[in-house]
């Protein structure tokens, strides 16, 4: 079933973060499906901390905007998402390549949201889980 309550494609998810921090850091957005948005990061010098690794802040970088996004387009129009917590837990190093994060609801409610971010890197390995926590702010 889809979940989103405004249109949403890859072109729009692009378009919307022209300029932005996940721009400037080199993400793609992928795909977006009936209830999931997928997108992915390189590592690469952009992106990764002094011992070669990919930053950890990178990776939350990817959930906050994956969750956000997915939280924005399945809110009724007027209303805004803003995130209240996230956490994620890293899992396996990445050096090269690129890591994929899918987004898919926990819970949409009416006045928050719940969103479980997967990222893994090129050869299919979990890296990082996040989970990421929206309040909805009606209209003004």
């Amino acid at each position: 079933m889809r979940i989103w309550k405004k249109p949403v494609s890859v072109g729009e998810l692009h378009a919307i973060h022209k300029d932005t921090a996940p721009e400037h850091l080199g993400m793609e957005f992928l795909e977006v499906g009936d209830d999931f948005i997928r997108a992915r990061i390189p590592v690469d010098k952009r992106t990764k901390q002094p011992y070669g690794l990919l930053h950890g802040g990178v990776s939350v970088v990817l959930a906050e905007t994956l969750g956000s996004c997915g939280a924005a387009y399945a809110c009724p129009e007027g209303h805004r998402p803003v995130g209240l917590d996230i956490n994620a837990n890293h899992i396996k190093g990445a050096t090269s390549g690129w890591v994929t994060g899918i987004t898919r609801p926990v819970h949409i409610g009416r006045t928050t949201q719940v969103w479980q971010i997967d990222m893994r890197n090129d050869a299919g390995e979990l890296t990082c889980v996040s989970r990421l926590t929206l309040a909805i702010l009606a209209p003004r």
